[in-house]
This record gives structure tokens, sequence and C-alpha cells, in this order.
């Protein structure tokens, strides 16, 4: 408990999967968090959520790929908490399931726009409330398609590659300023999003499910929550020596 008393963070992406738990975990330990995603409902709910438990919290409808908004909410959000200090761009699409030369322009460019432009814009414009912070921390969610390929999903590669480098380049740029960046890849991680790609790739989810988990060395897929507790980590002083790193969390899927 309390492992990030004091701090203000952002999850974008923040209402489910991955990003739910990251809400949920460093709130638990002391944060204050601004969770952002066009998932209205869903947010807005998981705010009600944590305050009627004692946490603060606060939800911002959201679309990562739209500069002039994210900028507005993270200054709204740092004006509410009193400052900011951690920024998790978490927010990702996975695209559509096809061959390279099957992909449209408009499905190439949708993909890069959320996850990539997300990350730039939500990098860019957290970092002068880290700078007046004094040091911060920005959790990049990046995933095994970024170090591999797995095949069949082009732009989420290109657009996870990015999110890497992105990471160690930022990570060196803030460094002296006491911001620092590190990216997390997750493998399969049972999430919407990734059910939602395995329906669209397979008639039979629970096979499809079981095909997936198998992958892994372990024997089965991760859950949010194994993805959670780093980001706690990284964002907290216990990590304060850890900057440009990449936090593999893949139940051995890279490994081999």
């Amino acid at each position: 408990m309390n492992r990030l008393a004091g701090k203000t963070a952002i999850v974008t992406g923040g209402a489910v999967g991955i990003g739910r738990a990251c809400v949920q975990r460093m709130a638990e330990e002391g944060a204050k968090v601004a969770i952002f995603d066009m998932l209205e409902t869903e947010g807005q709910d998981l705010a009600a959520e944590l305050t009627a438990a004692g946490h603060e919290a606060a939800f911002w409808a959201l679309d990562v790929s739209d500069e002039a908004a994210v900028k507005a909410a993270i200054d709204a959000a740092a004006a509410r908490f009193g400052g900011l200090h951690v920024m998790v761009n978490n927010a990702g699409i996975s695209g559509s399931p096809k061959p390279t030369d099957q992909v449209t322009e408009e499905e190439w460019d949708r993909v890069q726009a959320v996850n990539v432009k997300g990350v730039f814009f939500g990098t860019k414009h957290a970092i002068p409330h880290l700078r007046r912070a004094g040091a911060g921390s920005i959790i990049n969610l990046s995933s095994i398609a970024g170090l591999i390929g797995v095949g069949g999903i082009a732009p989420y590669h290109a657009s996870k590659g990015a999110v890497r480098l992105m990471s160690k380049n930022d990570a060196i740029t803030y460094a002296s300023e006491k911001i620092r960046v590190n990216s997390v890849h997750p493998a399969y991680i049972w999430t919407p999003m990734v059910e939602n790609h395995l329906r669209a790739t397979s008639p039979d989810l629970e096979a499809a499910k079981a095909a997936a988990g198998s992958v892994h060395p372990v024997g089965h897929m991760g859950e949010p929550d194994d993805i959670a507790w780093a980001v706690v980590w990284l964002a907290s002083d216990e990590a304060k020596f850890v900057t440009g790193a990449e936090i593999v969390i893949d139940g051995g899927y890279t490994a081999r």
C-alpha cells in the first residue's frame, strides 16, 4: 500500500482491460488517477467505483489521436489533482487481422493514429507537467509484436515497434530531467481487445483462446494484473534507476 502516495497518474485507454487494471492498482497504491478513454460508460463507472472506495479518480472522454483534446485533458487532470507525475500511454487498437497486401491505407493510418500518435501526443503534453514536478515516469504499452514477428497484423507490428524505439529515444532525451521512460511488452493478455481479435480470426472463441494460450511456455494467457503490477513498479520510486528498458511480460513467449 501507498507505493504511489503523493503521485498523480494518467492512464489512457483506462476504462477496460490492461488500462483498467493499471488504474485500479495505482489507485490502491495511493495515486490520484485520471482515466482517459473513449468508452464513457465504462470510464465513468470505474471512476465512481474508485471514488466510492475512498480513492481519488476522475474520468475524461478522449480520443488519443486528437492532439488538442489530449492536451486539454492532460492539463485539466493536472489542474484537478495538483500536478502530474506518471503518464501511462496504454490506449491501443489491434487493427484488422489481414496480410500486408490486403491492408487498406485507411486501416493502416487508423492504427498508427491511435497507437503511435497517441503515445506521441500523450508524451508531448505530459512532459511540461512532469518537468514542473521535477521528475516523472512515462510508461508506454508496446507488445511482443514490437519485438518479434507474429504475422498477419502489419499495422500493429509497425506501431508497437515504433513505440519501443520512441520510448528509448525519450528515455535518453529526458534522463537529465529525472523523467524516466520505459516500454512494457505483453504477450496475449485476456482483454476485450484480444477477445475481439480472436473472434475476428476464428469461429470458435474457446478453441482460439486455448490455442493462443498454448503458444506461451507457461501454457496460458496472462491477466491484466500481470501487466498492472509492472506498471505500478515503473511508476514508483522503486524503479528510480530504470529508464529506456523493455519490460517483457509474456509467459516465456520470446524466450525461445
